[in-house]
């Protein structure tokens, strides 16, 4: 192979290298969440690529950022993703699941929980589902 080829497909391959990081960087701004409200303990941000809406029923992804890391047996919580599924028009909110997650980045899940038959109820005020609710069922 000469130098020229060899130049040449190293230039192709560092293009094609940078063009897939700045693809991943404008995938990953465009989903990253979005802050909607907040908590007692903590931010309420929307994973706005997670909204669906069928049959009046929006289903959402919702996470929480806590202000400061919550003590639990086994290590401290830093946030939460939460599943929901809102009915607007009768004001009431299911759970499908939760993750909450062991480390500031939000990668490593420290526990899962996905939910049987989820049930609707009225989310109480100051909550992260009854900011869900009133973000997403005013539009």
């Amino acid at each position: 192979m000469t130098g020229t080829r060899r130049l040449a497909i190293t230039w192709a391959v560092a293009t094609a290298q940078v063009i897939a990081a700045m693809v991943a960087a404008s995938v990953a701004a465009a989903q990253s969440p979005k802050p909607i409200g907040l908590i007692n303990g903590g931010t309420v941000l929307l994973e706005a690529k997670s909204v669906k809406r069928d049959a009046g029923i929006i289903t959402a992804a919702l996470r929480v950022q806590f202000h400061k890391p919550t003590k639990v047996p086994g290590g401290n919580w830093y946030s939460s993703r939460t599943l929901l599924m809102l009915d607007c028009r009768k004001q009431v909110v299911a759970v499908k699941e939760n993750w909450y997650y062991s480390d500031a980045k939000g990668t490593k899940v420290a526990q899962h929980k996905e939910v049987g038959i989820p049930g609707y109820a009225t989310p109480l005020p100051g909550s992260m589902p009854k900011v869900a609710l009133d973000h997403l069922c005013r539009q």
